[in-house]
């Protein structure tokens, strides 16, 4: 009697159920002497189908669940940043009527930074090809192969972004792939949220990053920042950690170091725009470049991907989505706290 043996393999359902549905095929497919009978062979694979298709659709409808609550613990931060911005335009609304006069927000809409085509195309030559491509569909690789024929057409889209103070929403959409920090997450806040954001703009964030942090900033902005820096790393902050307490122990005797370490959690998440805006406008960054930030994290969709499934999208005017403009160094974090 001929003995088959059927094998699926499903990437997408977890480690239990993929060895609980390769059960179900272990063994001939037919105990009678057809076993090599086609109708034999079709029968059991219908069989099998529906109770493998019944068994991803329950566990498709907890994807279903969990990316909907998902995005909406990711954006839990959203209602603190609204008060907080109501608050800050009721005082400075408040300053403005007490003066007499209204400061316009499109008051001045001078820009201080034009991108060269020889920036953009340098800029997507560097691309990582491994990376994910983001919600646009675009992808590194494509970006890296035609740089020439890309480059002066993308260079006319981000001068024409920085002119206009305006990013378009393609640009700021992110979709959230959550890695479980833990084996089996217990609850929402064991999955770690990395965001696929769109490859074009993160060039361009790059490039602004560049100007606002070597060109912009003053160097004197915090002596003791190490880390994010050229040239600087945290060895370099452990060193003069360790020279200051050492120096302070041997001065004289009785005197002894406390040490404070502070750990901010969720630092990107809690961005406020217009408290970022704000401190970058007292470092006299360019009105306008800070008003193009400030339209850069404000109504950004956001949605989350288990599987084949994505939640529904929640707009957000809070935090930022690294990588760019907020990391490799963050620029803008380091400034906002």
């Amino acid at each position: 009697m001929a003995c088959y043996y059927l094998v699926i393999s499903s990437t997408h359902l977890s480690n239990g159920h993929l060895r609980s549905i390769k059960g179900v095929f272990r063994g001939p497919l037919c105990a009678s002497g057809g076993a090599e009978s086609p109708v034999c062979v079709m029968n059991i694979m219908n069989k099998s189908m529906k109770k493998i298709n019944g068994s991803a659709n329950g566990f498709d409808q907890n994807y279903v669940s969990l990316a909907d609550d998902l995005n909406i613990f990711y954006a839990r931060f959203e209602a603190a940043a609204i008060d907080a911005k109501a608050n800050a335009n009721a005082i400075a609304n408040a300053k403005a009527n007490a003066s007499g006069c209204r400061q316009e927000e499109n008051a001045n809409t001078e820009n201080a930074f034009i991108i060269s085509e020889h920036d953009v195309r340098r800029a997507f030559r560097r691309v990582n090809t491994r990376k994910a491509a983001g919600p646009d569909g675009i992808s590194g690789r494509v970006l890296r192969a035609c740089a020439d024929q890309l480059a002066p057409v993308f260079t006319e889209i981000f001068n024409l972004s920085l002119t206009q103070l305006v990013i378009h929403t393609c640009f700021k959409e992110s979709i959230i792939g959550p890695v479980p920090k833990e084996t089996y997450p217990a609850s929402l806040n064991n999955y770690r949220p990395v965001a696929l954001t769109s490859v074009v703009m993160k060039c361009l964030e790059r490039m602004v990053r560049d100007f606002i942090f070597i060109s912009s900033l003053p160097h004197t902005l915090d002596p003791l920042q190490f880390a994010y820096r050229p040239n600087h790393s945290t060895d370099d902050a452990i060193s003069h950690l360790l020279h200051t307490s050492l120096t302070h122990l041997d001065t004289g005797k009785g005197n002894y170091v406390k040490m404070l370490f502070v750990n901010y959690s969720s630092a990107f998440n809690t961005i406020i725009p217009f408290t970022l805006t704000t401190k970058l406008q007292h470092l006299r960054l360019s009105p306008s470049l800070c008003q193009w930030i400030s339209n850069f994290l404000t109504s950004r969709p956001q949605a989350v991907r288990m599987g084949r499934h994505v939640s529904a999208s929640l707009t957000l005017s809070t935090g930022a989505p690294p990588p760019g403009l907020c990391s490799e160094p963050p620029a803008v974090l380091i400034v906002y706290i």
